[in-house]
C-alpha cells in the first residue's frame, strides 16, 4: 500500500501518516474485511455477504442461518461460510455475533496463517487486544464467550490456546468496525479492518471512514500533506472535551491529548447561556441542565416504547423551558431539537418538524467540523424536512449544501450520495416552478399530495448514527 506507512506516533503507539498528498474527499485506501458477521438480530434481514438490506433474501439449505441477496453473493460467501456451516449445524445452533466474528478470524488463520494477509500492513497476531487493561465485568464476559466459544469451536479443526482465543476477542473489542446497511443509517454488523485499526483517533480529524460496496474507505477530510499523520475520531464530537475523554479512556483505554481536548475547543459553545441583559443566573442554567438530561431518560423510554406523541409533548416542554436560558449551540438544547424534529418528521407535521431542523443545522454548522458526516446526514434530513413541508426554497439549499459534504465524506458512488443527487436535481427543478409561478407550484404540489400518499419518513430510532467501533453492550 504505497499511499500509507506505519510509524510510531508520539505517545500513541503505531499509527499510520501519509506518504503523498491528499484532497477533501480524496480515497486514501479501500480496505474489505479480514473478517465479518451480521448482528445477531439482523441475521434474517441482512445479507451476509454484502450486509446489504434486502426485502426477500435466500436462506443457506444446509445450516439455515446465513441469509444472502442471490446466488452470486452466496458463491463469494462460501469460503468463509463453509467451516461455520458445518460447526453451526453439528452445534444445533449459532452463537452470538462475537464468536461466529472469532470464528471466522480463526478459520481464515488456520487456511493462511497468521501473518501478513495480502494488502495488510499488520498481522491480527500484532492488532492491541487490551485485555490487561479489562475491568472485572469485561473478564467475566471475556471469560464466558471464550467458554461459549470452545464449545462452538469443532474439535477437528486446528486447535489454539487460551491466550490466543483470549488474544482473538480483545482484538474484536477494541478493534470491531461497524459495518453498517448499504445506505449508511443503520448499523448491520461487526467486522476486522486491520489497516484501519492503525489509524489513531483525534476529536478534531483529518479523515472520515465510510462503509461503501463491501469495503470500507478511508477518506480525506481536509488537504493532507505528506508525512502528516493520519486520523479518524472514534467518538462523535457533539459532547464536552470531558465527556469525550471520558468515554475514549472507558472503551478504548487511552488519555486523548488532542488540540481540542487539551484546549478544551468549543466546550463553550457547547455549554453555551444566553448572554446580555437576559443573562440568567447559575444557579438557573444548572435547574434547566438537569430537567433536560431527565427529559432526554424519559424520551428514550417513550420512543423504546413507541409513545411518539408523548416525546413531541415533551420535547416541547424542555425547549420552553430551554429557549430562555440556554445558547442556540448548547448540547442539550440541540439534542433536544434533533429528536423532536426527527419524531415531528415521521408525524408527518413537516412545518414544525422543519423550524426545530433549521435551528438544530445552524448550531451543529458552529460546532462540527465542515466536512463531518454526521453533520452531512443531519443537514440532509433537515432539506428532506423542509421540502415536506413545502418549504422549497430553504429545502434545496440545505440539499444541496448536504450533496457538496458527502461528496467529500461518502463520495460520489455512495448509495446516499445517490439519492441524495436525484434530490437536488428534482428540488431544483420544483424551485424554479416556484420562482416562476408561486401560486402554480402550490397548486400542483397540493394535487399531488391528494393523488400520492406522502412518502412516510422512517420511524425514529434510539441508535444515533452507527459508530466507528462496535462495543458490545
Amino acid at each position: 500500500m504505497e499511499s500509507v506507512e506505519v510509524f510510531t506516533s508520539e505517545g500513541k503507539g503505531r499509527g499510520l501518516k501519509a506518504q503523498k498528498e491528499f484532497l477533501p474527499g480524496d480515497v486514501i485506501f479501500a480496505e474489505p474485511a479480514y473478517a465479518a458477521v451480521v448482528f445477531d438480530s439482523l441475521t434474517h434481514v441482512i445479507c451476509h455477504t454484502c450486509f446489504k438490506r434486502q426485502e426477500r433474501l435466500h436462506r443457506c439449505g444446509q445450516c439455515k442461518f446465513a441469509h444472502y441477496c442471490d446466488r452470486t453473493c452466496q458463491r463469494v460467501a462460501w469460503l468463509n461460510h463453509k467451516n461455520e456451516c458445518s460447526a453451526i449445524k453439528k452445534h444445533g445452533k449459532a452463537p452470538t455475533e462475537n464468536i461466529r466474528l472469532a470464528a471466522r478470524i480463526m478459520w481464515k488463520i488456520e487456511r493462511e496463517g497468521s501473518g501478513l494477509s495480502e494488502g495488510c500492513l499488520v498481522s491480527i497476531d500484532d492488532l492491541q487486544n487490551h485485555v490487561d487493561n479489562f475491568g472485572e465485568e469485561e473478564k467475566k464476559e471475556l471469560h464466558a464467550d471464550v467458554q461459549s466459544f470452545l464449545e462452538f469451536w469443532p474439535p477437528q479443526s486446528q486447535q489454539f490456546g487460551m491466550q490466543y482465543i483470549s488474544h482473538v476477542f480483545g482484538v474484536i473489542s477494541c478493534n470491531g468496525f461497524t459495518l453498517s446497511d448499504q445506505r449508511g443509517l443503520q448499523a448491520v454488523g461487526v467486522g476486522i479492518f486491520p489497516n484501519l485499526c492503525q489509524v489513531n483517533h483525534d476529536c478534531w480529524p483529518n479523515c472520515t471512514v465510510i462503509f461503501n460496496n463491501g469495503k470500507i474507505e478511508l477518506r480525506a477530510l481536509s488537504k493532507i500533506s505528506p508525512g502528516t499523520e493520519l486520523s479518524v475520531s472514534y467518538v462523535d464530537f457533539l459532547n464536552v472535551s470531558e465527556e469525550r475523554r471520558k468515554q475514549l479512556k472507558k472503551q478504548y483505554y487511552f488519555d486523548c491529548s488532542c488540540e481540542h481536548c487539551k484546549k478544551q475547543i468549543k466546550d463553550d459553545l457547547m455549554l453555551a447561556v444566553k448572554q446580555g441583559e437576559s443573562k440568567p443566573s447559575a444557579e438557573t442554567v444548572k435547574e434547566v441542565v438537569q430537567f433536560s438530561k431527565d427529559t432526554l431518560e424519559k424520551i428514550n423510554k417513550a420512543r423504546m416504547e413507541g409513545l411518539y406523541h408523548e416525546v413531541v409533548k415533551m420535547c416541547r416542554e424542555c425547549l420552553k423551558k430551554q429557549e430562555p436560558v440556554l445558547g442556540d449551540t448548547n448540547i442539550y438544547l440541540l439534542r433536544i431539537l434533533s429528536i423532536a424534529s426527527e419524531v415531528l418528521s415521521y408525524l408527518q407535521m413537516f412545518e414544525e418538524a422543519a423550524h426545530y431542523a433549521k435551528k438544530m443545522v445552524d448550531g451543529y454548522m458552529k460546532i462540527y467540523h465542515p466536512n463531518n458526516a454526521q453533520l452531512g446526514m443531519a443537514v440532509m434530513r433537515a432539506g428532506v424536512t423542509h421540502w415536506h413541508a413545502g418549504l422549497i426554497e430553504a429545502g434545496h439549499g440545505l440539499i444541496c449544501k448536504a450533496y457538496a459534504i458527502l461528496l467529500i465524506t461518502h463520495g460520489p458512488s455512495h448509495p446516499i450520495t445517490k439519492d441524495l443527487e436525484v434530490m437536488r436535481v428534482q428540488t431544483e427543478m420544483e424551485l424554479r416552478m416556484f420562482q416562476q409561478n408561486e401560486f402554480m407550484y402550490y397548486k400542483m404540489r397540493e394535487a399531488a399530495l391528494k393523488n400520492q400518499k406522502i412518502q412516510v419518513m422512517p420511524e425514529p430510532s434510539n441508535e444515533t448514527s452507527p459508530g466507528l467501533f462496535h462495543k458490545k453492550e
